[in-house]
């Protein structure tokens, strides 16, 4: 199919949000499996089509896009049947926009300084992301009242930082804020949400049966 979406694939890396994200949108998609454990993305094959050897990739009418941001804000604006951005008109779209990058620049960053026990440096100010008590503090007033990032509205930004609270939860890298556990909730209990994790737990349990 022309319109397809390729995404390159591995249910133990950031492509589970990519992944969950083209669950959401409801377009037909294919997986292409990337075996970590035999660094299938060093290989060059994959980095033909991302050169830092990283996952997620799509590739899409020709096109390929990598990091998972900006693929789930790529992938809302192609396909807007799906209803998951505001358009550039609206008011809401510099919001949603602001979060998609705050997960982006600052979540992701935190959280992972946190899970390797990175010391923070002497001018912490220099980082993205400031300190990891303000990052929670801002987290957490954004998502509040909810249910969404935009209030009532639904969007890619709420599976984007979702799926990043969601594995902060289970690293303990971010508190167990009830705000936090009650969005991740909430995510995990679409329908969508539901379909991914099927089908990536039955994609890990076929990785697992030929390692």
């Amino acid at each position: 199919m022309a319109d397809q979406v390729t995404l390159y694939y591995s249910p133990m890396s950031r492509a589970r949000t990519a992944h969950l994200m083209l669950e959401e949108i409801g377009e037909p998609y294919r997986l292409e499996p990337i075996d970590l454990t035999k660094g299938e993305q060093k290989q060059p094959k994959f980095l033909a089509i991302n050169p830092m050897g990283k996952l997620p990739a799509i590739v899409h009418r020709g096109v390929v896009i990598t990091e998972t941001g900006a693929i789930c804000t790529y992938l809302a604006d192609a396909f807007p049947a799906a209803r998951l951005a505001p358009a550039l008109d609206e008011p809401l779209r510099g919001t949603y926009l602001r979060w998609m990058f705050f997960g982006a620049g600052c979540i992701d960053a935190a959280l992972i300084d946190r899970m390797l026990g990175r010391p923070a440096p002497e001018r912490v100010a220099a980082l993205g992301y400031g300190t990891l008590e303000t990052l929670v503090e801002v987290l957490a007033k954004a998502i509040t009242p909810g249910p969404w990032i935009l209030g009532d509205r639904f969007s890619a930004a709420d599976v984007y930082l979702g799926s990043q609270i969601a594995f902060g939860l289970m690293t303990k890298t971010l508190d167990a804020r009830p705000s936090f556990q009650a969005y991740a909730e909430r995510l995990a209990a679409r329908p969508a949400y539901q379909r991914f994790k099927d089908q990536a737990d039955l994609f890990l349990k076929k990785m697992q049966a030929t390692a």
